[in-house]
């Protein structure tokens, strides 16, 4: 297998050898099999006991790569997980290297057949369910984290921001031990957008959301003072309330009305010193893991991300919800192609339709901008074998498992629903991540094939890493090893072992991008465009 310019795996040798031992079949009706190994030209591949039939690889092909098991005519359906990946572009011949010079998308129906693969959950009684030690607010809503968060209006407050939280460094915080630090939310919007409109709404909405967080105890707004994103108004589109003092609105400041950015910082020093004896009140406590809110996100995707780390991530969704909890689904340009099986277990037509109405409104998106969903796998995507958004579509939704699909959210907005969600939201990872933050996830569960190093605060972040050569490469940014099913280990063992992790890491153990500091600069709201 190959990362980056680096190869850490022999290619296959010459002559007959089975299929299975050198390269993957999803499914019985594939007309591909994923590359174990790089496969040599010339090698043989066996496909007994399926078929009788054998295939001379044409070319060279690498690790990850697909390798065609039958001739396919151009216009024709190339299938991987048993669903359409995409058309031949060109006559296809058993053997060949089937990738971006051969394959592409075109439109096809899809069967959406709402709730027809819904299938009843077997909840964990409480009594048996797990628990974590986690932080239990005044609401009910139980943290992960317990961070004080200072909150940019507008991009102009940005700097300002940044030198307030970063005053409060460990030495400073050392008499505070129940808080985990002092967090800047800053941005890139906040100005030059229509008042009110879809921007500014989605801006304010997630600003909105990261103060109420269960993992922020208390937070100060800080703005320029003539911004468009006025902060009394969007306290007051948003009913925000000060945590510490529900009946009172929140700290807020404005560089303009302080009288720069020194005044501004050394008011607000004050104003996050009056708020940590609050924060510190809290203490973690048992608490199921029913009150686990969990972001289901991936990045730096590679072939093998439908193979191992998504279904394992998908099993792992499966308890938390059989335990009461909630996981959340995001990225609709990534279920592109595969919404269909999502909208199959949605609990009603209405939710299904909800859901299918976010991909249309994507098609008309991408229209408007002049560009094609099929944009969206990217260069290393595409160097780790995967060719058209269906065939990533169709990897990227098994992380949400098999439990029924109860909701569909838009951007940013507050999960209130348990069991297995989706929210609207783009492709990009901190986008993504930033709207299911802000709508309550209090963890991030992160795939990666080609080494993401994803981090996000206030909410842990959690990174699988779909092969073990990109794991020990990456060793210090990754968490837990999904290749390890390559090589033959149980899913459900691999599973358990994530479970096991994502409990430590609710109860305060540092995930990998924590421990070195990552997350407080991908927090990025949506922006629509429209800029004036």
């Amino acid at each position: 297998m190959s990362v980056g310019n680096i190869d850490f795996v022999a290619s296959s040798p010459i002559g007959v050898v089975p299929l299975r031992d050198v390269a993957i079949r999803l499914h019985p009706e594939d007309d591909v099999a994923i590359a174990r190994i790089s496969l040599q030209t010339g090698t043989i591949l066996d496909l007994a006991p399926e078929s009788a039939a054998q295939v001379t690889v044409q070319r060279f092909i690498s690790s990850g790569h697909k390798v065609a098991l039958r001739a396919i005519a151009p216009g024709e359906p190339i299938r991987r997980y048993g669903q359409i990946i995409g058309f031949a572009t060109q006559p296809i011949q058993p053997g060949d290297h089937v990738h971006s010079h051969n394959l592409a998308v075109q439109d096809f129906a899809r069967d959406y057949r709402f709730g027809e693969d819904v299938k009843p959950v077997e909840y964990v009684p409480e009594s048996q369910r797990r628990t974590f030690l986690g932080y239990r607010r005044a609401d009910g809503r139980v943290a992960t984290r317990n961070y004080i968060a200072v909150i940019s209006s507008v991009n102009c407050s940005a700097h300002t921001t940044r030198e307030i939280a970063h005053y409060f460094t460990p030495e400073r915080l050392a008499a505070y031990p129940n808080v985990d630090g002092v967090l800047a939310i800053s941005h890139l919007s906040g100005c030059a957008n229509r008042v009110g409109g879809a921007t500014q709404v989605l801006l304010q909405r997630t600003l909105a959301g990261i103060a109420r967080h269960a993992n922020v105890a208390a937070y100060v707004l800080v703005g320029l003072g003539c911004e468009t994103n006025q902060i009394g108004e969007m306290v007051d589109n948003f009913q925000m309330r000060a945590s510490e003092a529900p009946a009172q609105k929140p700290i807020s400041l404005t560089i303009q009305g302080e009288g720069g950015i020194r005044k501004t910082v050394q008011a607000a020093v004050k104003a996050v010193e009056s708020l940590l004896p609050f924060a510190n009140t809290f203490t973690r406590t048992p608490q199921l893991i029913s009150e686990l809110v969990v972001a289901l996100q991936c990045g730096g995707s590679d072939s093998w991300s439908g193979v191992t780390a998504n279904p394992v991530v998908g099993l792992v969704a499966d308890e938390i919800v059989r335990q009461g909890g909630t996981v959340v689904l995001a990225e609709t340009p990534e279920i592109y192609g595969a919404e269909h099986l999502l909208t199959r277990r949605a609990i009603s037509p209405e939710v299904g339709e909800k859901l299918v109405a976010k991909v249309r409104w994507w098609e008309a998106h991408a229209r408007m901008h002049n560009i094609e969903i099929d944009n969206n796998p990217s260069v290393g995507n595409k160097a780790g074998g995967l060719t058209t958004i269906y065939e990533k579509s169709l990897g990227a939704v098994a992380k949400g498992g098999s439990t029924p699909l109860t909701a569909v959210y838009d951007y940013a907005e507050p999960v209130t629903a348990r069991g297995f969600t989706f929210m609207d939201s783009p492709g990009y990872d901190p986008v993504s991540v930033t709207g299911q933050v802000a709508g309550g996830c209090n963890l991030v569960l992160f795939t990666t094939g080609r080494g993401s190093v994803f981090g996000f605060k206030p909410a842990p972040s959690i990174k699988i890493c779909t092969n073990t050569p990109t794991y020990e490469h990456m060793i210090d940014d990754m968490d837990l090893n999904a290749g390890r099913v390559l090589e033959g280990e149980d899913m459900a063992k691999v599973a358990a072992d994530l479970l096991d992790l994502t409990i430590a890491v609710a109860s305060g153990k540092p995930s990998k991008s924590e421990a070195q500091g990552v997350g407080e600069a991908e927090f990025n709201p949506w922006n629509l465009g429209g800029t004036l």
